[in-house]
């Protein structure tokens, strides 16, 4: 039996923390660290993930997005 390497949940895990620091920090230099770690290890996290998490994280997205956009703004 193949063991998956969990190198992706790593990669997620630093990306969740990067965008907490990205939405606490006004510094620009933090700032801008904090926002390309978190874009960098969240791609690369999801590219390395099984599909079956890739679809969660989709799904996860898609479900977030109602809380930002206006239902007046919505097309539909």
């Amino acid at each position: 039996m193949k063991r998956l390497p969990y190198s992706y949940l790593l990669l997620l895990t630093i990306a969740f923390f990067a965008g907490w620091v990205y939405l606490r920090t006004s510094k620009d230099l933090s700032f801008t660290l904090a926002a390309l770690t978190a874009v960098v290890c969240f791609f690369w996290g999801f590219a390395s993930s099984p599909w079956i998490v890739q679809l969660f994280i989709v799904l996860f997205l898609l479900r977030l997005e109602r809380f930002y956009i206006p239902k007046e703004g919505r097309l539909g």
